[in-house]
């Protein structure tokens, strides 16, 4: 609630001309085509501007609207978004471009209660679009937006917690305004991403710092209040780059592990690290290699981190004679190199390859 005291028109308005002399010009901010704004919401989920920027750009020069997104085929969409991580996004993504296509002849929904029931759009996606595509008074809550509310009006309920997700909503459907909401929610947003950040702000030079209750009370770092940590876990992937003339045998990941979609190599996941080829005897396509072939470790030891898991990751590249016969797995396959720049691959494997020279 916004404290007696405050007067929430005087702070949109300040808030307002601050983003107009300091907003960045993203390319995203200068349309108001619900599909584009959809796309860049999308990618930008755990993304920084810089590193999504590039590939906004590259799924609107093959994809210009949505129509040619749905008719995409999801191996050449989850080639595009080699890079990004987060691949369900991708797939939610082809997933929702089809069904605006089928259910709404191509035209997005203009109101965020409705934009909420499309895949892959939470409440956050939803109110960026409606506000920003549609004009909806609808309140636009990320994480920069936590963080500027928190420290201004002294929230500290856990952001994380029902209660403090209550307090923080209940604040920001007050403060939106009527008129021009999506330029306000704009505002908020780039505040805090380039102004309240969340370590080390300039506070001397806010705009708002006479009104700021973290800046008068020096609580910068303990604001917002975050209680929950996310337990991270440690997984031991052993990877077997099988090699014959000139061709490499991979895979499609499916289920409901990480990567799903893209294409890896053959896997050992072990609860411990392995060093040596005798670790492996126990698996009988391994075993069968090694009699047709000659194994070599990759001395260098791969750690990759996602959010709730960091992965380490060893490579064994077996090279195989060019007459042995191989019994492949059923969901595996040889693949040229043409053929393996195509298939869409996690970052980690694709920086493997080009790191021997495949």
């Amino acid at each position: 609630m916004i404290p007696d005291h405050f007067e929430g028109v005087h702070f949109n308005k300040r808030l307002k001309s601050w983003y107009l002399k300091n907003h960045r010009p993203l390319l995203w901010r200068q349309t108001n085509d619900p599909y584009k704004i959809w796309l860049s919401e999308i990618i930008l989920q755990q993304t920084r501007v810089a590193q999504g920027t590039p590939y906004y750009e590259k799924f609107l020069l093959h994809y210009p609207t949505v129509f040619d997104l749905a008719n995409a085929d999801e191996r050449d969409v989850l080639r595009l978004w080699q890079g990004l991580g987060y691949y369900s996004r991708a797939r939610n993504m082809h997933f929702t471009a089809r069904q605006v296509v089928k259910d709404f002849d191509g035209k997005f929904p203009s109101t965020a209660a409705q934009l909420s029931k499309l895949k892959g759009l939470g409440a956050y996606t939803a109110s960026a679009i409606a506000s920003f595509a549609y004009g909806e008074a609808v309140a636009a809550i990320d994480g920069n937006v936590y963080r500027v509310m928190s420290r201004i009006f002294g929230i500290q309920s856990d952001m994380l917690s029902n209660e403090g997700k209550k307090e923080f909503a209940t604040l920001a459907k007050e403060l939106i305004p009527a008129d021009d909401p999506g330029t306000y929610n704009q505002a908020m947003i780039e505040f805090g991403a380039i102004q309240c950040v969340p370590v080390s702000p300039n506070c001397i030079i806010c705009p708002l710092n006479d009104i700021c209750f973290a800046f008068e009370f020096g609580m910068q770092k303990e604001l917002p209040v975050k209680a929950k940590k996310l337990k991270v876990k440690h997984r031991f992937l052993n990877y077997f780059v099988i090699n014959q003339n000139g061709r490499i045998i991979m895979k499609e990941r499916t289920g409901k592990d990480i990567w799903k979609g893209l294409f890896d190599f053959y896997l050992i996941e072990s609860q411990t690290p392995l060093t040596s080829p005798e670790d492996f005897s126990e698996d009988k396509f391994i075993i069968n290699l090694l009699k047709k072939g000659i194994i070599t470790e990759i001395p260098e030891l791969y750690t990759h981190r996602l959010t709730h898991q960091r992965l380490n990751v060893r490579f064994w590249w077996i090279e195989i004679s060019e007459s042995a016969a191989i019994d492949l797995p059923a969901d595996m396959a040889f693949y040229t190199r043409d053929e393996i720049e195509f298939l869409p691959k996690p970052i980690l494997i694709d920086t493997l390859l080009k790191e021997v020279g495949f």
